[in-house]
């Protein structure tokens, strides 16, 4: 096994971070613009747990997977980040800073796939009991 795949430490696979892309809309009193595409990541070496998602310009936002899950279903907030089900094919995303808040829109397909990615990379990562490898 390469370095890149095993965990020395431990003797089994390691983690892969994942990257997924979704497209957003930004919420504002604004006349609507278009969507922006917005990189998903998770990497379970760096911050186990958390999810970033990436907008363009460089703001970055990173808070708990399960946040992010629970969100999904019904209203969820930790810290900064608010996480709603809108309607039954979208979601909300609310970040809260010291400069405003910023309200953006997600289907929410792409999140919950970018979810399963981050579960089978855990999985996949996971000790195998004695004689199952």
């Amino acid at each position: 096994m390469s370095p890149a795949t095993e965990n020395h430490a431990e003797g089994h696979p390691a983690a892969h971070p994942v990257e997924d892309h979704a497209r957003a809309r930004f919420v504002t009193d604004a006349p609507p613009s278009g969507p922006v595409p917005v990189a998903l990541r998770y990497d379970p070496d760096d911050s186990p747990g958390a999810v970033c998602f990436a907008f363009p310009g460089g703001t970055e936002w990173t808070f708990p997977r399960d946040l992010l899950e629970s969100g999904l279903r019904a209203p969820a907030r930790r810290g900064d980040v608010e996480v709603w089900p809108c309607g039954r094919a979208q979601t909300v995303l609310e970040f809260h800073s010291r400069d405003g808040v910023d309200v953006v829109q997600f289907d929410s397909s792409p999140l919950v796939r970018f979810l399963r990615h981050t579960y089978a990379t855990d999985a996949g990562a996971a000790p195998h009991p004695a004689g199952t490898s």
